[in-house]
């Protein structure tokens, strides 16, 4: 099992999907916006975005396949280019059945503890 910093609670999968955020501008304003899965695990993931959130912003994360919806919020930014950030964000409750992933690591069951 990974050590330290890098040790993670439930297995990573690598899933390109769109989803969708709703999240508030710094005037509160709520803004939709589209994001891309790059890898997903049963407590969050991490997206590519076009624009900037911050640390601890909550946002409203939507999958659009089956039109779930579940509260997160922001853990990570890193630049990913000249416009995009990378998102590491985590839901506020784990929820393994979010991804439509039909054989889902062995860790996510047993993801329900906190």
């Amino acid at each position: 099992m990974e050590q330290g910093a890098n040790r993670r609670r439930s297995e990573r999968v690598m899933l390109c999907m769109t989803v969708l955020l709703l999240a508030e501008d710094e005037e509160r304003r709520q803004h939709q916006l589209e994001a891309q899965t790059q890898v997903v695990n049963a407590h969050g993931g991490l997206l590519k975005i076009k624009t900037h959130l911050h640390v601890g912003q909550s946002f409203l994360l939507t999958n659009p396949r089956s039109t779930a919806e579940i509260s997160c919020h922001v853990v990570r930014i890193e630049e990913a280019g000249r416009e995009d950030f990378h998102v590491a964000f985590e839901f506020d409750r784990p929820a393994p059945d979010f991804w439509p992933i039909v054989f889902p690591p062995a860790d996510w069951v047993a993801s329900q503890r906190v």
